[in-house]
């Protein structure tokens, strides 16, 4: 679910003395984590009257063209506010050094970040499965409309090149602003994917988030409901098309994508099958439980006692009460539970502060009230359409056991009679093979998604659309 980048307690501030009013080109820097990672940020700022124009590029994450809500400059201070896409950024200008020192702040992360003017020098990063330039079939750059929501979804479809109706699929994303590729810790795992069974005769959409890449809309406002009524309306997209087999047209959903393919499929006949790759099966609130201790990137005394602290956090976010009230309720009770804990582990009271602000805000959104009460066995229950459910051994943000087991004991409840379910070995979130699964690994990982998993979604399809 939502990767969380490890944070660093230890911010310090300087005061620079020197300022000037322009900052206008590319900047870079790296922050480094507690685990001593490095995370590499570029920013491109152009001038704008007042303010800046900012681009954002986190290369690490293999994520671009972020674009911050409003940038300014005034008296040496910067601030890149990034609200609309849930990140902000302070910092002094040295105008001597050509540098600005400051702190990037995303969620609940709090990071030094030391921004140099220029481009980064960028090391040569080997991914064997991206496929190269001519593609052996055809591919479309297309818009599509979700009426509703007033929005427009950039995509990539893809089809063999001989004409015919072919089966098709829509790759949905996981938590967090994705590209059409997928793009995640410098891998394209949706490019790799749809590549792959284009090849074998199997047609592909994938597309932009909302708000995200060529697309409209607003993410950050945006719930898992919200992100099944775009795959509705790609759905709407594909019966326009000539090309497509109309009784062959199928969802492959990662991670959070698991959980909105069937609130999709539950919304239309047009669906034939599904496969869930990382997909949850409990509810929103438990798998947040389970997060919080599996990616928490700090020791805590006592993990029965900070599990209940968690579980009231969310009991208080997820309630039917007026905002201001559930903020008011979350400040008392993170300052009462949380900042012990954070004070014990040398962060400063400003930073406390800083770190518990954000930690409100982000389970306040509307994305986190929705998870936490949404509960995807309900809708596995109702489905009746062939589905292959898959998840990795040694995922460590999606449990496979536990997911796995609510999976098939929803689709037992509810008499579907076509399903499989396979938990594979060595295999992390991403479906990589893998050590030890952890996040922090995804990235030294040459493989973008191990052989084993692509042949099992191709030959489980084939089996289906044989049989249609």
């Amino acid at each position: 679910m939502r990767t969380l980048i490890t944070i660093s307690f230890c911010i310090i501030f300087t005061i620079v003395k020197t300022y000037a009013q322009n900052i206008s080109g590319v900047w870079h820097g790296k922050a480094k984590t507690s685990d001593n990672k490095e995370i590499l940020f570029v920013f491109l700022f152009e001038k704008n009257e007042g303010t800046y124009n900012t681009t954002m590029a986190v290369p690490t994450f293999n994520v671009s063209g972020i674009k911050p809500k409003l940038t300014t400059l005034k008296e040496g201070k910067l601030i890149i506010d990034g609200l609309n896409i849930g990140m902000r950024y302070e910092g002094l200008f040295d105008e001597t050094r050509q540098q600005i020192k400051g702190t990037y702040t995303e969620g609940v992360n709090v990071l030094t970040l030391i921004l140099k003017k220029g481009n980064p020098k960028m090391a040569k990063i080997n991914r064997p499965q991206e496929p190269i330039k001519p593609y052996p079939y055809y591919e479309e750059q297309v818009i599509f409309e979700n009426a509703e929501a007033g929005i427009k979804l950039s995509g990539t479809f893809t089809k063999p090149n001989e004409k015919g109706k072919y089966p098709v699929v829509i790759l949905i994303s996981g938590s967090g602003r994705h590209d059409r590729d997928g793009a995640i810790l410098t891998h394209k795992p949706f490019l790799v994917l749809s590549d792959y069974l284009t090849r074998l005769g199997i047609a592909v959409l994938r597309y932009d988030d909302r708000g995200f890449g060529d697309s409209t809309g607003n993410f950050s406002e945006a719930t898992t409901v919200d992100f099944a009524k775009d795959v509705l309306s790609a759905v709407q997209y594909l019966k326009s098309r000539s090309d497509i087999n109309f009784n062959q047209i199928g969802l492959i959903g990662h991670s959070e994508g698991g959980i909105v393919a069937p609130l999709v499929a539950n919304e239309t006949s047009d669906i034939s099958f599904i496969v869930t790759l990382a997909a949850t099966g409990i509810p929103g609130s438990e798998v947040a439980v389970m997060q919080s201790k599996s990616l928490r990137p700090f020791p805590v005394p006592d993990e029965v006692f900070f599990e209940k602290n968690v579980r009231k956090s969310i009991k208080i976010a997820s309630s039917n009460e007026y905002i201001s009230k559930k903020r008011k309720a979350l400040m008392e009770h993170n300052n009462s539970y949380l900042a012990p804990i954070l004070k014990s582990l040398g962060a400063t009271d400003e930073n406390i502060s800083v770190f518990i602000g954000n930690e409100i805000e982000s389970v306040l959104k509307p994305w986190n009230t929705y998870f936490y009460n949404y509960n995807p066995a309900n809708e596995f229950e109702k489905l009746s359409i062939p589905m292959l459910s898959l998840n990795g051994s040694k995922d460590t943000q999606v449990n496979a056991t536990i997911n796995q087991n609510a999976i098939r004991n929803a689709l037992i409840k509810g008499g579907n009679k076509n399903f499989k379910i396979m938990e594979l070995e060595n295999l992390n979130h991403l479906f990589q093979e893998c050590k030890t699964g952890n996040i922090n690994e995804y990235k030294d990982i040459e493989q973008t998604i191990s052989p084993i998993a692509l042949k099992e979604i191709y030959n489980w399809i084939l089996e289906i659309i044989r049989i249609k």
